[in-house]
């Protein structure tokens, strides 16, 4: 656990005041890989797309059982007949989208040099629906997330692949990075503490999952939530159950986190929708 600290130079992760960083995101996201093949030498690198399955020999059995008739796949018929119904002015979904927006999910979250800021793939559905006189939807679940779902069946088997491609990418990079480290709330605990310290141990009656592959399966139904929900909403839960106020999804705090803990996870495939306990 040392070594991958050392390497991402977070000194939150123990309690103490971050020093400015001596690695790249290549050189995190190595280490991050360094340390989970360290700790499960036994499991191969493709199965972390699966989550908390690939440490879990139990749940995993249970799991593959759901997915011969999986809770999400209601939401990926919604999301497939929004993502085609058009807007009142007749234009669609796929009119913002390159390739009308079949398999496309794998180019977000992406830096957007122009706006300085991470673009996820809500933000940009929910952008495409005001581009066309429409209401945006609400962030956390319901018809954003069916329209993820639908869109992310298309994008499975895609390589992940997010870049980094200047100072201002880097700088919101590094911000997310921070945040997945700092200690909060009344717990004094951070993401990592669960994720990366303490993945594959048990937590009550749930094993802690990896945090690498965690951004690839998204969105996911929960058995916990009994529907469907975005990344965000679990950001927020996360918050909550270490007793600290969540910041609101779509905020640049958890887009910046989004960013960072994908590119985590490049040379993954993407793998959503998801369904998890």
């Amino acid at each position: 656990m040392k070594k991958l600290l050392t390497a991402i130079s977070v000194a939150l992760f123990v309690g103490v005041t971050a020093t400015p960083a001596i690695a790249g995101p290549a050189e995190d996201a190595n280490a991050f890989r360094e340390y989970f093949k360290k700790r499960f030498p036994d499991i191969p690198f493709d199965d972390y797309i699966n989550g908390v399955y690939a440490v879990n020999a139990g749940a995993r059995e249970q799991w593959m059982a759901i997915e011969e008739f999986p809770p999400y796949q209601i939401a990926i018929d919604e999301g497939k007949k929004l993502f085609g119904t058009p807007f009142k002015n007749g234009q669609t979904y796929g009119s913002c989208f390159s390739n009308n927006g079949v398999g496309v999910a794998d180019e977000y979250p992406m830096f957007d040099s122009k706006r300085g800021e991470v673009v996820t793939l809500e933000l940009a559905i929910n952008e495409c629906r005001v581009k066309n006189g429409e209401e945006p939807l609400p962030w956390s679940k319901g018809k954003i997330a069916s329209i993820l779902a639908y869109m992310a069946f298309t994008t499975r088997g895609k390589k992940i692949d997010i870049k980094v491609p200047d100072d201002k990418a880097l700088a919101a990079y590094e911000d997310g990075k921070r945040f997945y480290y700092a200690r909060r709330g009344q717990l004094n605990m951070s993401c990592a503490h669960c994720h990366v310290d303490n993945a594959g141990n048990n937590l009550r009656a749930n094993t802690l999952s990896p945090a690498l592959g965690h951004a690839s399966h998204w969105p996911v139904y929960r058995s916990s939530w009994g529907d469907m929900g975005t990344l965000h909403r679990r950001f927020q839960g996360c918050n909550e159950q270490v007793r600290a106020k969540a910041f609101k999804p779509q905020g640049k705090e958890y887009r910046d986190l989004e960013y960072f803990l994908t590119y985590m996870s490049n040379g993954l495939t993407w793998n959503g929708p998801g369904a998890r306990e």
